[in-house]
């Protein structure tokens, strides 16, 4: 007999049938238990009466989320039973027969409730645990209703999917790289992409046009609250759109999306506004400006547009200028001397996407003409040997023909935080790691034995004596 899910049990009334979950609750009344059965579609009710001795003993010992499988038939719930507030409240499962598939030890929290008042780090260690409360599912299921909606967007406006490489070059994009060593060419590296932006780039030069790409980006930054090492955006690149036409597309994109799956939202104000970065420095001292009315409404989305970035900010601490945004941002002038010459004037096509306080979303024009390209890297301190080294394959892509391009990505994973009302960006992520790049769960980072190291003709300096060190420590103790 074929597993049916527990809603689709409606449909089954006065007939056997076979369903599998997790035991939800027990309640015994008299010489009658109810247990609720929850799968991933919802609950449903199952009576097991004294009579049938045989089960009744056997739905006695079941501990609450050991997972069974049950046969019986589907019964209409007398009508002073009848529980409106699920799908499957109108019917209910009479056992013929159980099989106890896994035995569950008493979990260290409890899975009902929002799981607020849980310790996070509890819970981050017993995440499996965690995503079977209900929050979380849903929270899992709208990430992918979300990301679903998008590649249907972008199908219909002649978008295609391109996977773009994990392991790749090592460039200076602005935060750090996390670098993965080889085995092969021992003494060399991979890095795991900030982004895709020099492959979006080169699909340009390929002709391709229109690319977009649920991405995975990595960045080993310091520790921070609100942030993750690995994190997912839309990332898109377009070839012949002007800065209006991408803002446009957005704009389209999620005015759709939240009509669609949010319909209890409401967007502030369609046209997006487009504002400067000068007028919200001003105004808001914030390039993310909160521009809700009602700061407390919840249910309110005020999209906005930040546009004419500074081309570069002077760092204090390498003394020399850096991109405000990245290097391959397009400056508002082609005049390389002007470039070279008065870098804190030069303003970028560069635009950034924010909701209710938070940027959820960057991106830019890009440069393709290769001495434009080659100025701004100057100008941020970089010699032109370094430049060859590091961007050579990108600047000799350009001498094939590179129209001009353009794109932006936004973050999937904090635009889902906001309108699902969650606190932070780890309520929407199945797995997170801790705002110090900790994995919990896994126990990772964690240490490597030596043949491994071996291997990749590695050896960890300083790390040996530390643990020594604390070995005899504990020892004493």
């Amino acid at each position: 007999m074929k597993r049916i899910l527990s809603n689709e049990t409606i449909n089954y009334i006065g007939k056997e049938v076979k369903v599998c979950g997790w035991v939800n609750s027990i309640r015994v009344h008299g010489k009658i238990i109810f247990i609720d059965l929850r799968d991933i579609s919802g609950i449903l009710q199952v009576v097991f009466d004294y009579k049938n001795q045989e089960i009744y003993k056997i739905a006695e010992k079941v501990k609450p989320e050991s997972v069974i499988e049950l046969k019986g038939i589907i019964n209409e719930r007398p009508k002073n039973m009848i529980n409106l507030k699920i799908k499957t409240g109108e019917v209910e499962l009479l056992a013929k027969e159980i099989k106890i598939l896994s035995k569950a030890e008493t979990l260290p929290f409890s899975v009902e409730g929002d799981g607020y008042d849980i310790n996070e780090e509890k819970r981050m260690k017993y995440r499996y645990l965690d995503l079977r409360r209900e929050r979380m599912k849903r929270n899992l299921k709208t990430r992918f209703e979300v990301i679903s909606f998008m590649r249907d967007f972008l199908k219909k406006e002649g978008f295609i999917e391109v996977e773009t490489p994990i392991l790749t070059k090592s460039t200076p994009e602005g935060a750090r790289d996390f670098l993965v060593p080889s085995r092969l060419e021992k003494g060399k590296f991979y890095a795991l992409p900030q982004s895709p932006q020099q492959y979006k780039q080169l699909l340009m030069v390929a002709g391709l046009e229109k690319y977009f790409q649920i991405a995975r980006c990595f960045r080993d930054e310091d520790p921070r609250a609100d942030r993750q090492a690995e994190f997912t955006q839309l990332d898109i690149e377009t070839s012949f759109y002007s800065q209006e036409e991408i803002l446009d597309l957005i704009e389209r994109l999620y005015i759709s999306l939240v009509k669609e799956l949010f319909p209890e939202k409401k967007i502030q104000k369609i046209p997006f506004p487009r504002l400067t970065y000068k007028e919200v420095m001003e105004k808001y001292n914030s390039d993310k400006p909160d521009l809700r009315m009602d700061k407390n409404s919840k249910d309110e989305l005020a999209f906005a547009f930040i546009v004419d970035f500074p081309m570069f900010v002077w760092s204090e601490e390498e003394k020399r200028w850096d991109a405000v945004h990245h290097p391959f941002t397009r400056p508002q002038t082609d005049n390389i001397k002007e470039i070279k010459k008065n870098p804190e004037n030069i303003l970028a096509y560069q635009y950034d996407f924010v909701l209710n306080g938070y940027e959820i979303g960057g991106g830019s024009l890009r440069t393709y003409n290769p001495e434009v390209l080659e100025a701004v890297f100057e100008v941020m301190g970089h010699k032109k040997d370094e430049i060859k080294e590091k961007f050579g394959h990108l600047l000799k892509a350009f001498e094939y023909g590179v129209p001009p391009h353009g794109g932006i990505a936004p973050g999937i994973d904090r635009f889902l935080s906001i309108v699902l009302n969650e606190p932070n960006i780890r309520e929407v992520i199945a797995f997170p790691k801790t705002g110090d790049s900790r994995d919990l769960m896994m126990g990772a980072p964690d240490k490597v034995d030596e043949k491994q190291l071996k291997e990749l003709g590695l050896e960890i300096k300083g790390i040996k004596d530390k643990d020594k060190k604390d070995k005899k420590k504990k020892e004493k103790k």
